[in-house]
């Protein structure tokens, strides 16, 4: 095992699937000769060269086209975008193109793309720069959504995408570049779609993903010196959706937080919710309580944007809340 960060997880894992298969290629803004907006392909384009790594136009519609066409002739690329909130330039193309052409088409084509965009607010980038649309690239079918919390689910889930005959939007958080966490230094993969317990506990049950994995450990930790334990749930995975692990452990504590960054009114608690609801309505011991960011756009200012976004204490509160229910 090696302690890396995040960032080096991910770089790490384009460059053995690009050592691997000649067929994947990279293409976005600065991606090239600069290595990336967050460095993450430094050194790339001196190694595989301007073929396979190629530098775009700021121009999200014309990336992910052109990752499309390239996918329909038997290439493999990984589309960066900038930020996920550029992606809403080539909506049409993710979510009308990649995501249905396969199923159209009665599988006479595959569109293996991956679309690496990178999420989440804290950094102060104001209000267009700092959303998490995750939930809405989730709701449609023929799209996977990936958005890994540690270094280790990182690689091996984007490793997987790579090689996956649909398209996948990889999320990377912002502000988890230099997260540090244990990988194995083997070749390993993780399976898209499938959620993982990150902490036991026999409290309370917390759902969570990405970012909010941090802040939910932070929590758990602050909690464990009240005497509650949790257990820590990490979807990893928005579409497809794995409920198994989150409907065991729920059956376990009969009770749930469920935490995201994204705003609360039609999230992704709302959905995982829903389905606890719908599928382990015998195990409630006490209402369900999300935690989300405020339904506010994204302050710019450090303080109001620190308020706007969940914390430990928020999950903290949350979790007693649910307790005393």
């Amino acid at each position: 095992m090696a302690r890396i960060t995040m960032r080096e997880a991910i770089s790490q894992a384009l460059w053995e699937e690009m050592e691997r298969d000649t067929d994947v290629i990279i293409i976005g803004e600065e991606v090239g000769v600069w290595g990336g907006t967050y460095a993450v392909t430094k050194g790339f384009y001196d190694h595989f060269g301007p073929e396979r790594v190629r530098d775009t136009p700021i121009a999200e519609a014309a990336i992910v086209a052109a990752a499309i066409g390239s996918a329909l002739t038997g290439l493999r690329p990984v589309a960066e975008l900038m930020t996920i909130n550029f992606a809403f330039s080539a909506m049409d193309h993710i979510v009308n193109q990649a995501a249905k052409l396969r199923y159209m088409f009665n599988g006479q084509m595959m569109v293996p793309i991956v679309i690496r965009a990178v999420g989440g607010g804290g950094r102060q980038l104001g209000a267009t720069h700092s959303q998490t649309p995750d939930a809405v690239f989730a709701h449609f079918p023929g799209l996977k959504v990936v958005s890994p919390g540690t270094p280790a689910d990182a690689k091996g889930l984007l490793k997987s995408a790579i090689r996956s005959n649909d398209p996948v939007l990889f999320i990377e958080h912002a502000t988890l570049y230099q997260t540090r966490g244990e990988v194995p230094e083997e070749e390993y993969l993780i399976p898209i779609g499938a959620s993982k317990v990150q902490r036991s506990g026999k409290d309370v049950t917390i759902v969570t993903y990405s970012k909010m994995l941090e802040i939910s450990l932070k929590a758990a930790d602050v909690l464990s010196k009240e005497g509650i334990e949790v257990e820590i749930v990490d979807l990893r995975t928005l579409r497809p959706l794995d409920m198994g692990p989150v409907l065991e452990s729920f059956q376990k504590t009969n009770r749930a937080v469920i935490v995201e960054e994204g705003w609360k009114s039609y999230g992704v608690g709302a959905e995982v919710a829903a389905r606890i609801y719908e599928e382990a309505f015998d195990y409630v011991d006490a209402p369900i309580k999300r935690v989300a960011q405020k339904e506010v756009p994204a302050p710019y200012n450090r303080k109001l944007e620190q308020m706007a976004f969940p914390n430990v204490d928020d999950v903290a509160n949350a979790v007693r809340e649910v307790l005393r229910g």
